[in-house]
């Protein structure tokens, strides 16, 4: 996949809620009917999401994924301009999620505000479980199988896309260098001097292993003042630190979303139509989840590759 193919590419997904409640998602719906006209579009309902929080209450979840759906056709979002499918439709999001889960540090997941703030605010739940704290991760594993370069978010959500380029980064890092890479990261840092060098070796493995950002920072700092590296050791140095060589899972961008209101007479009317053909919104749902799962394969086969586990 392309640089320029990956920019034009959007990944975006809301939880399944009930028709009742769907209201609050108009304003992401509204922006999804604009970007499917502009990006080569992947919208999806995150049912596995859902269960992050609401497990013991799951039984729900398939119609209430099923009413989401009806929804974003209702508001406008048209399947022959997009690729509109559920979550656990498409494996390949889980299959991902797991192999990051292997080089992502525990400190990082723990660190994302939105960990706590919902611990806090759902404190009359059972939330001290494996899925609650990885579920950023999912969210992850979400945007880079699609290999997207942008991700509409709110302005809360930006520690989410933040995370994003950070995990790519990694997992480019340790699995797409370029041959010699390491030999030559190391010759450099010798040049750097004795007291220098040590620094930058212990920045690195307080960001590498714990996700320290102060000693990213510091590490970047000091790699700035020296003065006896030449340009390219130097930015092969910055590469060692957070990560390069062959991209291939690409770091996305933000797309901020506008606060945009649909029509509710209208929605209960292109809602109506979907609700009284059920088998139109399963067909659809069903061509989006093949369509998704062709590009989410390609990722993954090229993730094994790098890592070096046979997909054939």
């Amino acid at each position: 996949m392309s640089n320029n193919e990956s920019d034009r590419r959007v990944v975006s997904s809301l939880r399944p809620t009930s028709k009742s409640n769907v209201g609050d998602l108009h304003g992401v719906l509204k922006n999804w009917v604009q970007l499917q006209h502009e990006y080569d579009c992947f919208f999806f309902v995150a049912d596995f999401h859902a269960l992050t929080t609401n497990y013991e209450v799951s039984r729900d979840i398939e119609q209430y994924s099923f009413e989401t759906v009806v929804e974003c056709l209702a508001a406008g979002v048209n399947p022959g301009s997009c690729t509109i499918f559920v979550q656990s439709k498409v494996p390949e999001h889980t299959e991902l999620h797991l192999l990051l889960s292997m080089i992502t540090p525990l400190s990082w997941l723990e660190s994302v505000p939105s960990y706590k703030d919902q611990k806090t605010k759902l404190n009359d739940q059972e939330l001290d479980t494996y899925g609650f704290l990885g579920y950023p991760l999912m969210q992850v594993a979400d945007t880079l199988i699609y290999r997207a370069g942008k991700v509409p978010v709110d302005a809360d959500q930006v520690t989410h896309i933040e995370l994003t380029r950070e995990v790519a980064r990694r997992f480019n890092y340790i699995y797409g260098r370029e041959e010699g890479f390491e030999e030559q990261a190391v010759s450099a840092i010798k040049l750097m001097g004795r007291k220098a060098g040590k620094l930058y070796r212990e920045l690195r493995k307080l960001y590498l292993e714990q996700g320290d950002s102060a000693a990213l920072l510091k590490a970047r700092a000091l790699l700035e003042e020296q003065q006896s590296l030449s340009i390219g050791d130097q930015e092969r140095l910055y590469g060692y630190l957070e990560g390069s060589g062959r991209i291939i899972l690409p770091e996305p961008e933000s797309i901020y979303l506008e606060s945009n209101a649909l029509d509710q007479e209208e929605m209960n009317d292109r809602s109506k139509h979907f609700e009284e053909d059920p088998d139109l919104v399963h067909s659809i749902i069903q061509e989006g989840s093949k369509k998704a799962r062709v590009a989410a394969r390609e990722t993954l086969e090229e993730v094994k590759d790098a890592i070096g586990i046979s997909h054939r």
